[in-house]
């Protein structure tokens, strides 16, 4: 029967192979199963593991192996400091984009009322996030997937969250006619060619690729959004580290103003936003 300690480093050898934080992933999931922190791993890490946990870690183990996202086996992921529910319905949460919900809610003041409207949710992460930090604005989520919206729902219900509602449809049809401050959003954005596609295959198609150039979500969002936009309000845009300049050219020439494109934290074009054409 092997210790906590020696299980961690026999799934971390084995996790290396497939892995770049093999031993975080091997602890998170150890912790999952024995329902501890990673604290709580190395206070116990004599402790014996029972067969029977040590049968449901190699489980969980061989799905990572085989490409099973982390938060999808432990079926939680944090985002802007929110425990979320995620599945294999909806796109894992990245750090990054934290970035578009910083640059969301530098537009969005802290004591007005105001509307915000998050194309493609999926678990709700964005929108969730800013309906946290501004309990005055109204945020609507919407996406083509119901069990996507399921998700997204249910994670607002576990936070509290009442000044956040979900809409199922593609893009703004779900809302043909409403207008907001501020609409961001993380569409698909990886051209159905790219390698990076592979590593990816867990996750649904459907929020990972819109087709040939990766463009094709962003550039339909952009010749909508004109209609939606409240006057001196604000687009924000999610997209590869290489489409910026893209990003901006198809927000011009759908007649936005103040357009640019910042980092995410690690330095890499992420988030382009622009102003409405008409002045507030």
């Amino acid at each position: 029967m092997s210790s906590i300690t020696e299980a961690l480093r026999s799934a971390a050898a084995r996790l290396a192979h497939g892995s770049e934080s093999a031993r975080l992933d091997a602890e998170v999931l150890l912790g999952h199963v024995l329902g501890v922190g990673r604290s709580g791993l190395v206070a116990a890490g004599a402790t014996p593991l029972s067969a029977g946990r040590q049968a449901a870690f190699d489980g969980l183990v061989a799905r990572r192996l085989a490409g099973a996202p982390v938060a999808y086996l432990t079926g939680t992921r944090e985002f802007w400091s929110l425990p979320l529910c995620v599945s294999p319905a909806v796109l894992v949460p990245r750090p990054e984009t934290e970035m578009l919900v910083e640059l969301a809610l530098e537009r969005l003041a802290p004591r007005r009322p105001c509307t915000v409207l998050d194309l493609g949710t999926g678990s709700g992460a964005i929108a969730l996030a800013i309906a946290g930090e501004r309990p005055l604005a109204e945020v609507i989520g919407t996406d083509v997937s119901a069990a996507a919206i399921e998700v997204a729902a249910a994670n607002a219900n576990r936070l509290g969250l009442r000044n956040v509602h979900w809409r199922l449809g593609s893009w703004f049809d779900a809302l043909p006619d409403g207008r907001f401050d501020v609409i961001v959003s993380n569409p698909p954005y990886v051209a159905a060619g790219d390698p990076a596609l592979a590593a990816l295959c867990a996750e649904p198609a459907l929020a990972l690729t819109p087709g040939p150039s990766g463009l094709e979500a962003i550039a339909a969002i952009a010749a909508a959004a004109p209609r939606h936009l409240a006057a001196g309000g604000w687009i924000l845009l999610e997209h590869g580290a290489a489409q910026g300049e893209a990003v901006a050219q198809l927000l011009v020439a759908h007649g936005f103003r103040h357009t640019r494109t910042h980092p995410d934290y690690a330095g890499r074009p992420r988030v382009t936003l622009a102003a409405s054409s008409s002045p507030p």
